[in-house]
């Protein structure tokens, strides 16, 4: 359990990033951070562990010696008020999001292992690796498109591609939030592999 995913929220209530539950407690027990309850209450270490006392113990707890402590879902630090980044990971999670799963020459919404990522103008023809040049593509556009332009294989793309203006920094596979208490703080992703940074 103390590896269990907890939101950290600056003093201004955005989220920042989220943390395990090992260095929650640390930051809660240090009184850098408060615990927010699903009313939004807000709870230092000691009136937490009470707190979960009356609660009764369940399998999401924090067993300590002489008691267990309900691991929170989210805190928020006291001090820290630096707004997390914006800027927009170029990854290939972060592709597919923007262009919705959707094949941007035939339209067809499929599954991600269905899709491809494809270079509009090709690298062969000096093409970049770089938003407004990479698009979502299904393997049969993508076959067919080959190392050509979309005007040479004769296709159509459907939107111009571009850098999107959402944050994506907590945004989960599938747009699904892990907690249900994290819903009131976020808008918006991790993902190893679908994350990674993309290299031109």
């Amino acid at each position: 359990m103390t590896n269990a995913a907890v939101l950290v929220l600056n003093r201004h209530y955005q989220p920042i990033h989220v943390t395990n539950a090992r260095r929650a407690f640390s930051l809660l027990y240090l009184g850098v951070a408060r615990v927010i309850d699903p009313e939004f209450k807000t709870f230092d270490f000691d009136t937490w562990a009470d707190l979960s006392v009356e609660l009764g113990s369940g399998d999401d707890v924090m067993r300590t010696v002489n008691r267990a402590i309900k691991i929170p879902r989210v805190i928020v630090l006291q001090l820290y008020d630096r707004i997390p980044k914006t800027k927009v990971r170029f990854s290939r999670h972060n592709i597919y999001m923007r262009d919705a799963s959707t094949c941007q020459y035939c339209g067809e919404e499929l599954p991600r292992a269905e899709l491809n990522l494809d270079h509009v103008i090709p690298r062969a023809q000096g093409g970049r690796t770089t938003w407004e040049n990479v698009v979502c593509c299904c393997i049969d556009c993508n076959l067919s498109k080959g190392a050509r332009t979309p005007e040479q294989a004769g296709l159509k793309l459907l939107k111009v591609p571009m850098r999107p203006r959402w944050t994506p920094t907590f945004r989960t596979n599938g747009g699904r939030v892990r907690y249900r208490e994290w819903l009131p703080f976020l808008g918006l992703a991790d993902a190893s592999y679908w994350n990674v940074e993309l290299k031109d």
